[in-house]
């Protein structure tokens, strides 16, 4: 197996981490990529408004999950763990013996690669990993590769060295990106989890007011909670909540909120889910205390009112979006058919549901309410009584 070694502060981790780990992948066939970021630099200590370790952690792993490589992508915590100076011969020793028989490749910008004779041990570096460096444009890079690669070659003969440029890697160094979220700019240059974590937790400087987010900044927060494959599924919501608001003359911000903001508690297990319940005062009935699937819209909407300040109206919209209940008012009806039929949703009957529900709402609320009970009763499941009170109700 060929594996990539991707070490460095990420403090933050940002696009330029992501497009050129994508690349390196890509270029050299790896079969895995092992990112790991530093417990202590040997070469500078950290700026006073560094991120506590498991926050920095937490950021790279958002930003792993960005470049799209699945579980083909891991974030290593060893660094971190051992304390203090990380000095890459260690870690690729380390590394090594983890992975005996496979080929190691170690990643790193053109800076990096051009002081790499002066790091610390760098005759155990080459000899523990080939090096894959890369620069971001041939006219500041190929050059000077090509006068390092000279000599490193010369200097140690078993080195396995691998130069390449990617014109399109994010041009942005960490140092100047945390200025610019300290002056509350710089999002573009994040992966949308790792900018609304970075806002959920006031890291860099930052200072947003939660409870009064405007849309563009409640969306990453939002899907700083959400796991990576949840993403394409609540934006859905969001775009097909913004249909139905429009069509039926509902609030839109509103529907937008409670769309970004139904699934933030999806995630968590069931202990994690219990504990909420306990914190919030949230009274479970003998279904709910055994399926995990209907917590979700209760702690979620325990959470969006107390960590995002959402109304009456938006707290009931995510309370219900699970089950339905009788007497449903306009946005929750709105927010429990967006999250069924927005579009990547893919399941028998969905198009001539989709159809129903722009045609009149409460015959598609009735029509999806049917198709549910429909299938859990198929499956052997429980149907909650607040969905089969809802389908009578519309029934008369």
């Amino acid at each position: 197996m060929r594996i990539g070694i991707y070490g460095g502060t990420f403090n933050p981790p940002h696009l330029g981490h992501i497009t050129a780990a994508r690349a390196v992948f890509e270029v050299l066939k790896l079969d895995k990529l092992l990112i790991v970021p530093d417990g202590q630099p040997p070469h500078k200590d950290f700026p006073p408004n560094t991120p506590a370790p498991e926050q920095r952690l937490l950021l790279t792993r958002l930003a792993a999950e960005d470049i799209g490589l699945g579980d083909r992508a891991e974030v290593l915590d060893l660094e971190l763990r051992r304390g203090g100076r990380s000095y890459t011969a260690d870690t690729l020793a380390r590394l090594r013996a983890l992975y005996p028989e496979d080929e190691l490749w170690l990643l790193m910008g053109a800076d990096m690669f051009l002081t790499l004779h002066r790091w610390r041990e760098p005759e155990r570096i080459l000899s523990l990993a080939g090096i894959a460096a890369f620069g971001r444009t041939e006219a500041d890079s190929e050059e000077l590769f090509a006068a390092q690669r000279d000599y490193l070659y010369k200097t140690y003969p078993q080195a396995r060295l691998f130069t390449l440029t990617i014109p399109g890697v994010v041009d942005i160094s960490s140092t100047a990106l945390r200025e610019m979220l300290s002056r509350g700019e710089g999002a573009n240059y994040l992966a949308p989890a790792v900018y609304g974590t970075i806002l959920r937790e006031h890291l860099y400087g930052t200072a947003a007011d939660l409870r009064r987010l405007p849309l563009s900044e409640l969306r990453p927060v939002a899907l700083s909670y959400l796991k990576r494959r949840r993403i394409p599924h609540v934006l859905g919501t969001e775009q097909e909540a913004i249909r139905l608001a429009e069509r039926y003359g509902a609030d839109v911000e509103k529907a937008r909120r409670a769309a970004l903001l139904h699934d933030c508690t999806k995630k968590l297990e069931m202990d994690e889910q219990l504990a909420l319940c306990r914190r919030y005062g949230i009274e479970l009935d003998e279904l709910e205390q055994k399926a995990l699937k209907l917590l979700h819209a209760k702690t979620g909407a325990a959470v969006a009112r107390d960590v995002f300040g959402v109304d009456d109206e938006i707290y009931s919209a995510i309370r219900w979006h699970t089950t339905g209940h009788a007497n449903m008012t306009l946005l929750e009806k709105i927010l429990y058919l967006a999250d069924y039929i927005e579009p990547s949703r893919d399941f028998p009957g969905v198009d001539r549901l989709r159809s129903v529900c722009y045609e009149d709402l409460d015959r598609g609320l009735l029509t999806g309410l049917e198709m549910t009970i429909e299938e859990m009763r198929e499956m052997g499941n429980p149907v909650h009584h607040a969905t089969l009170e809802a389908r009578d109700a519309l029934k008369g």
